[in-house]
Parts: C-alpha cells; sequence; structure tokens
C-alpha cells in the first residue's frame, strides 16, 4: 500500500529562482505534449498514449540541450502527469460529468509541479536533495525525521497556489507501507450512513448506535469568506481583464487564506475521526453506503424539465460538493482500516433513508424532515433509520442467515418495539 506525507519546506530566493527554471522546462514539455495530443486527434483523430511521447524525449533532449537541466525522470514525470489528467478526463466524460473539461496549456507564470520518481533525490541527516543542473545551486531542505525509515518512492516539489508561486512550498512524499494484519471475518460488523449534521451514524451487529455531530468549522469561516466576497466585488477590477486594484487584490489574498484554513480544519477533524473509528471498533468488517455525491449536487428533475435551485439546495450542495467532505472521508476510513487489517465495503445505500427499517414501507423523506414515523409504530431517528437499513442490506445479501439472525434479535432487544418483524425484502 502506497501513502503520502506532506511537509512544509522554506526555499531560499536563489532555491526558489532554480524551481522556476525546472519548472518553466516542464511546462515547456507539457504544452509540446498536449500540443502533440491534440494535433493528433484534430488531424489523424488516434489518441497518443505515454510510452510514445516518452520515447519522444531523447530525441527532444538532443536537439535542446538546454533541457539536460532538469533530471531525466522529471520529464517523464510531466508527462505522466499529462497521460493520468487524459485518462482522469475520460473516466469523468464516461461517467456523464457534462461539467469534464480536458487538460489544458500552461502559462509562463504557472509554477509546475517538479516529480521525482525513485530517484534525482538523497536523504540523508535529516536532509533531502534534489538532482539537477541549473547555476550549481543546491536543492537542499531540512525535513528532520519526518521521512525517517520510511521506503520513499517520489517525491513531489509543489506549491499550494502554483499561480506566480503566490503560496507555500511543500514535499509531498509517497512511501510504501507494509501491510502486516490481513484482514478476516471475525463475524463482527459496523454500518455506517454519512450525513451532514451528523457525519457519522453507526449500528453494530449488537444493535448498538454511535453518533458522531458535524462541528462543521466550514459554516463559521463560509460566513466570513462570503462577506469578504461581497466586499471585493465593490471593489475596482472585478471585470476580467480589467486592473485590480490593491483594495481587490488585499481581500481576494484574505479570501484565499480563510478558504485554506476552513479546508485544513475540515480535513483534520475527518482524519482524526477516520483513525479513532477504525481503531477502537472490534468489527473487522465496516459497511457504509456507496455515495453519489456528484448526484446529490443535481437539481430535481419534473416532468422532463430541471427544477431551480433553492437556498436550501445551495446549501446542502455546499456541504456535501466543498472540499469533498463526504467522499474523502470514505478515502480515509478505507485507507486506515487497510492498515490495521480491517475492510470497508461500499453497498448501495438507495432508498435506505425512504424505507421504514422495520416494515419495509418506503415513505417521502425530503431533508427536513428528521425522524422516521411509520404506520407500524416506528419513530425513530432518519439517520439511525438508514444505518439499520443499510446492516440489513448487507447481512442479507453477504453475511449468513445467522448472522441476520442475531442481529434482529440484538435489535428486537434494545431497540424494535415487540409486535413488529424486521423486512428481509425490499417492498
Amino acid at each position: 500500500m502506497q501513502l503520502a506525507k506532506k511537509i512544509r519546506i522554506y526555499p531560499t530566493e536563489e532555491q526558489v529562482n532554480v524551481l522556476w527554471e525546472l519548472s518553466d522546462k516542464c511546462r515547456v514539455v507539457y504544452n509540446f505534449a498536449l500540443a502533440d495530443r491534440k494535433d493528433a486527434y484534430n488531424k489523424e483523430k488516434r489518441s497518443v498514449k505515454y510510452t510514445e511521447q516518452q520515447n519522444k524525449l531523447p530525441d527532444f533532449k538532443k536537439r535542446n540541450p538546454e533541457y539536460n537541466v532538469v533530471y531525466s525522470k522529471t520529464l517523464q514525470g510531466i508527462l505522466k502527469k499529462l497521460d493520468s489528467s487524459y485518462h482522469s478526463f475520460f473516466t469523468h466524460i464516461k461517467n456523464g460529468d457534462k461539467k469534464a473539461r480536458p487538460p489544458n496549456f500552461k502559462g509562463r507564470n504557472y509554477l509546475m509541479t517538479i516529480p521525482y520518481n525513485q530517484s534525482g533525490f538523497k536523504i540523508e541527516d535529516g536532509i533531502i536533495t534534489f538532482s539537477h543542473k541549473v547555476n550549481n545551486v543546491p536543492l537542499s531542505f531540512e525535513i528532520g525525521n519526518l521521512a525517517e525509515g520510511l521506503n520513499v518512492k517520489q517525491v513531489e516539489i509543489v506549491n499550494d497556489n502554483p499561480y506566480k508561486a503566490r503560496g507555500k512550498f511543500f514535499l509531498c512524499i509517497a512511501y510504501d507501507v507494509d501491510i502486516e494484519d490481513t484482514y478476516f471475518d471475525n463475524g463482527i460488523y459496523q454500518a455506517i450512513d454519512l450525513g451532514i449534521t451528523k457525519i457519522v451514524t453507526a449500528i453494530n451487529t449488537e444493535g448498538k448506535f454511535f453518533e458522531v455531530k458535524t462541528p462543521r468549522p466550514d459554516n463559521y469561516w463560509n460566513q466570513k469568506i462570503d462577506a469578504a466576497k461581497s466586499r471585493r466585488d465593490h471593489c475596482i477590477g472585478v471585470k476580467k481583464g480589467s486592473a485590480k486594484s490593491r483594495r481587490f487584490l488585499r481581500i481576494a489574498r484574505a479570501v484565499t487564506k480563510m478558504s485554506k484554513k476552513k479546508a485544513n480544519q475540515v480535513k483534520d477533524f475527518q482524519h482524526k475521526l477516520s483513525k479513532t473509528m477504525v481503531e477502537n471498533t472490534r468489527a473487522n468488517t465496516i459497511i457504509v453506503g456507496d455515495l453519489d455525491v456528484k448526484q446529490m449536487a443535481q437539481p430535481k428533475v419534473k416532468d422532463g424539465i430541471k427544477q431551480k435551485k433553492t437556498k436550501q439546495k445551495k446549501g446542502l450542495n455546499r456541504s456535501t460538493q466543498g472540499l469533498g467532505n463526504l467522499g474523502r472521508f470514505v478515502q480515509f476510513l478505507t485507507y486506515k482500516a487497510e492498515i490495521i487489517g480491517k475492510r470497508i465495503i461500499r453497498i448501495d445505500e438507495k432508498n435506505t433513508t425512504k424505507r421504514c427499517c422495520y416494515c419495509g414501507k418506503k415513505h417521502d423523506m425530503p431533508s427536513w424532515k428528521r425522524v422516521m414515523l411509520c404506520d407500524c409504530g416506528n419513530n425513530i431517528d432518519r439517520d439511525r433509520n438508514s444505518a439499520i437499513n443499510i446492516m440489513i442490506r448487507y447481512l442479507l445479501q453477504n453475511a449468513l442467515w445467522t448472522g441476520y439472525q442475531q442481529f434482529v434479535d440484538n435489535l428486537r432487544q434494545y431497540r424494535l418495539p415487540d409486535g413488529i418483524e424486521v423486512h428481509t425484502e425490499a417492498k
């Protein structure tokens, strides 16, 4: 398994100039390769593969010896990034994403990510040094013991605001991790329903619930960001192409800074919660509803006509789409569980919120309706109802019948009203 670590670095002015020189060479190669792909498609209706462009690199460097200042594998890494960008673009198109756009050309003010794959760098005594041939200025940075003992496979030099390199510099270190604990099914399961007000509502096979309310730091920052954007939009320079006033630029920098703080706080909370969850459950199998986060943002269609987005829908989209909150949290759970020998299984969660977990009757459950009230006597929080349905669906499809019966018995003991049977199929 491969993980990544992000380390802040502080290059000197001379080193920044070297990074710009390397970036410029990488940018030109990237743009040439992109133009080659576009021309091949427009003129010959064929796609260009990575290996074809990689084989052209030696001849390109012979004709342009100034590109020898860049480490050889770095230019190969740039071509790989372009290739992966095209793969990502075609995947989005295949999945029906109408907003997907192909890779575009990079301008001279854009600081490219500089990759070093498996070689071209050396880590010694807490200092990492990169190979290059620009002005004899060493690219060495102190990283302490943050990479000590790691089986490092790739290092990338990045700037979190690449346009004119206005942001901070980081090293993204990819390293291999040996998984010592192998997964086995111990017969204990945990089902998770993801939400907004409560990011996690979980139930285990013993019928016991575990809930975590979302602290929502994004709500705090969203108000400040919206207020700052409103002030910015009244400044000189709002129109595209017009000169930006000092006040406009100052407020724009403040908006960028607040957005980064919001993203960091949300990400930090998700990392801590996902680690706590996988380490403190006896279940080796954790079931999560397979969220289609992009579909959640689509407007409702009635009689073939898309309905207008309401203010409530806009707020819901901001919660689900912003920063990749829910989808990214599942990714954190997945890799953290795999490291310690557990497994995250995603199943279709369609109608798990709308269907009564006891009798199986389907109800209309708009987002403002927080309690499931059913004719059978069921009165339960909608998130708990969904978590139970996710568990039932998984046990019926994958586990032994005895496991399902045990869960139902535990549910009846703790939660289920007398005289009500748990449904075993969709109605």
